[in-house]
């Protein structure tokens, strides 16, 4: 190879840039460090803050110059802050699994890799390890925009004192798959959870109207299931090719090209302002006419931003429902202060779930 060969002089670059990137993560993890050893000097024991990472986030993705896309750009800086906050405190999540859930695929998109991550059989005990204080955050699903709101994450917000912190949107892809014993030819039965094979009820009608449709508690369970059969196949995620070893036959099934769901994070400590916020909170109201109208009537008056609108039976009396709302803005805001104030005076119960940053990624 002659000396001026460019590919060697690009490559050399590439080396000595690589070495200065190295040394670049290394001197922010020390910073990451002496944070670490303020907070412990002054008592504070919130090594993870939701708004200051959102806000470092938006900065990179503002400052990017486009060469890398801007989702990519902030996801490889979460990674490095994730890595970085393990050398703090490393975080644990309870999440709703088995492993290879949509869930878990959520917690790492929003704590990054080096986070711990803790599965839960059910949404109730997700919310049980963070009040217990085993963990200090749970990722859980909300809604989904295809088959709409999870009720038994509502409902269990209704008893608890659990905040919601943040939240991660996550495009959904389901990918119809098979266990190493399987024979593509001979399928009669596919295992998921039910939501997935409401997603793709359409696809499924269309390649195989025939065969049986079992729904089971998560996608991981259904990955397991097929390695014993010969004649099975699951439709779940990519993290299940990877866990569990089954292989795709065909990608991207889902009926709606827009599939997304919203997790909601949740803790225990009230998150500050970070610039661009969301709030959540549950009322009840007196069972009268024009009760509803009177419920959104603040939001109107401040200017006030309703972006969700929820009812759920009460449990407290038969026939009344109470109302889940997300609004943006945060708490400490003015205009939001004056909605909750006129809302604490005309409806009969209200509950303020938490202000979080709005998800970035």
């Amino acid at each position: 190879m002659i000396a001026d060969d460019p590919l060697k002089l690009i490559r050399d670059k590439i080396d000595k840039l690589d070495t200065k990137i190295m040394a670049l993560v290394s001197e922010r993890a020390k910073l990451a460090k002496e944070v670490a050893e303020i907070k412990k000097s002054q008592g504070d024991k919130h090594f993870y803050r939701p708004e200051r990472e959102s806000q470092v986030l938006r900065k990179i993705m503002d400052a990017n110059d486009g060469t890398i896309n801007n989702k990519d750009m902030a996801g490889l800086f979460r990674q490095i802050m994730s890595i970085c906050l393990s050398l703090e405190q490393p975080v644990k999540v309870a999440f709703l699994g088995p492993e290879g859930t949509f869930t878990q695929e959520a917690a790492k998109k929003h704590f990054g890799n080096y986070a711990h991550s803790l599965p839960k059989p059910a949404i109730d005990e997700v919310f049980r390890e963070v009040l217990s204080g085993a963990c200090q955050y749970g990722v859980v699903p909300v809604e989904n925009s295809t088959e709409g709101v999870i009720t038994h994450t509502l409902d269990s917000f209704i008893d608890s004192s659990i905040q919601i912190c943040g939240e991660i949107e996550l495009r959904i892809h389901h990918h119809f798959m098979i266990g190493s014993n399987t024979k593509p030819e001979n399928i009669t039965r596919v295992y998921s959870h039910a939501q997935s094979l409401a997603q793709c009820r359409k696809w499924l009608n269309s390649n195989f109207p025939n065969i049986e449709r079992v729904a089971v508690a998560s996608n991981g369970d259904a990955a397991k299931r097929v390695q014993g059969e010969w004649n099975s196949a699951v439709i779940a995620g990519d993290m299940c090719c990877d866990l569990y070893g089954v292989t795709k036959l065909w990608e991207k099934i889902e009926d709606r090209p827009d599939n997304s769901t919203r997790f909601l994070v949740i803790g225990l400590e009230n998150v500050p302002p970070s610039g661009d916020d969301l709030s959540s909170i549950v009322v009840s109201v007196h069972n009268k006419p024009g009760a509803l109208h009177d419920l959104l009537k603040p939001f109107q008056k401040y200017s006030v931003d309703l972006t969700r609108l929820e009812s759920r039976p009460s449990r407290n009396s038969k026939w009344s429902y109470v109302f889940f709302i997300d609004f943006a803005g945060h708490l400490e805001q003015d205009s939001v202060k004056k909605v909750i104030n006129e809302l604490t005076h005309q409806v009969a119960d209200l509950k303020i779930l938490g202000s979080y940053p709005r998800a970035v990624l």
